[in-house]
């Protein structure tokens, strides 16, 4: 091939500068996605009783300081280029709170029955999903690799925490079932919905987010049975106590992932049911 023939085809010039594509921004679902992900539910339920009762902080002071947190934990995760167990986990750690907080916030301090609230959680749930498929044209977790689906992700989140917060105190309160009986109630729950994915062959996708959905009011419901007095149905644990166990164990799972990468999503192709 002549000289002429290879400038035409590779023109001189230093190569143009391609932006290095995303990579997907959250973890495999793995045994250690749900585990950690109960135990960050039940953290988002302690903790925002250590912080509003224990420290006095009060629902208010406690909402603005955990939401400038999430805030900052939340540009930080955007602005990473692939997941990061670490940056990942604290951002479900604050969401977490965060989503009890609102819920809190709406029951406790302006009076909306749980009812109420459990309800619109779910139509904005609902919506959320309704607005990210019309979008994206899917829901699957395994394309988190733009800012506008990672958007869609972390909202659907928020109210999946939320939503779980609610429905979780309406059980446990309002149908007066107690905590150990509400976290076995939903326990079943997400037990029918792993049978059904797996014997039924249920949509991966709703069975995914159905089960995240239930594993808040687990979480929210073990949560208080640890930490509640015995006078109220708990173990009297307390917030102190139930907070930095957990937040320990989240910590050595994570430092554990972090070392072995075993919840890394490799970047192959979507199975047909989450296309």
């Amino acid at each position: 091939m002549s000289t002429d023939t290879e400038t035409h085809l590779h023109p001189a010039g230093p190569p143009a500068r391609h932006r290095q594509p995303m990579l997907n921004k959250v973890p495999e679902v793995t045994v250690y996605f749900w585990v950690i992900k109960v135990l960050c539910t039940t953290v988002g339920e302690t903790a925002a009783d250590l912080l509003n009762e224990n420290l006095g902080m009060g629902l208010t002071h406690t909402s603005y300081l955990m939401a400038a947190l999430l805030a900052v934990a939340l540009v930080l995760q955007f602005r990473a280029r692939a997941y990061r167990a670490g940056l990942y986990w604290l951002a479900v750690v604050l969401i977490s709170v965060v989503g009890t907080l609102i819920s809190d916030n709406l029951t406790d301090n302006l009076g909306v029955p749980l009812e109420t609230t459990t309800a619109v959680f779910a139509v904005l749930l609902a919506l959320t999903f309704g607005a990210w498929y019309l979008s994206e044209r899917t829901l699957s977790i395994h394309t988190i690799r733009t800012p506008r689906r990672e958007a869609f992700y972390w909202l659907a989140i928020l109210f999946t925490f939320a939503l779980g917060t609610s429905a979780g105190d309406l059980t446990a309160e309002r149908l007066d079932l107690g905590y150990w009986f509400s976290a076995v109630v939903f326990a079943a729950l997400i037990a029918a919905v792993a049978l059904a994915r797996f014997t039924l062959d249920f949509h991966t996708i709703w069975a995914f987010w159905i089960a995240y959905v239930l594993t808040r009011p687990l979480g929210a419901s073990m949560g208080d049975y640890l930490s509640q007095p015995r006078q109220d149905g708990g173990l009297g644990l307390g917030t102190v106590g139930t907070s930095v166990l957990f937040l320990a164990v989240i910590l050595g799972l994570v430092l554990h992932l972090v070392r072995t990468k075993r919840d890394v999503a490799e970047s192959g192709e979507v199975s047909p049911q989450e296309g």
